[in-house]
């Protein structure tokens, strides 16, 4: 193995280690900042985006290790697998917009209410 192929997978499997590490710190920093506000709903969600985030790392781990071995097949999953991440991305913006414009309803609901009061 040459030394410039150990040095790219030293750093993916450094990559791969910070993914990790990452997604075992997320939750936890996110309940200890929000303890009193983080919802089901909340904690889903990021689950949901750490889970598309992983699957990004994945695919861009797995993209790089067909380039390095010249594996046409893995950098097509590896792509494929970073479309999935985008996706899944994208479909978390949309459930927070959404959430967004129901807040402000909802707030603006509330008021009209205490304007009636």
């Amino acid at each position: 193995m040459t030394h410039r192929i150990r040095k790219r997978l030293f750093s993916l499997a450094s990559m791969a280690a910070l993914v990790i590490s990452l997604m075992i710190q997320w939750p936890a920093m996110a309940m200890a900042s929000q303890a009193r506000t983080i919802s089901p709903v909340a904690f889903a969600s990021m689950t949901d985006k750490m889970g598309a985030k992983a699957k990004e790392a994945e695919g861009k781990m797995e993209s790089a290790y067909g380039e390095i071995t010249g594996d046409t097949g893995r950098q097509v999953k590896g792509k494929a697998k970073q479309v999935q991440a985008s996706a899944m991305n994208a479909k978390e913006a949309v459930k927070d917009g959404s959430r967004d414009v129901a807040r402000k309803a909802s707030d603006a609901a509330d008021k009209l209410a205490n304007k009636i009061k």
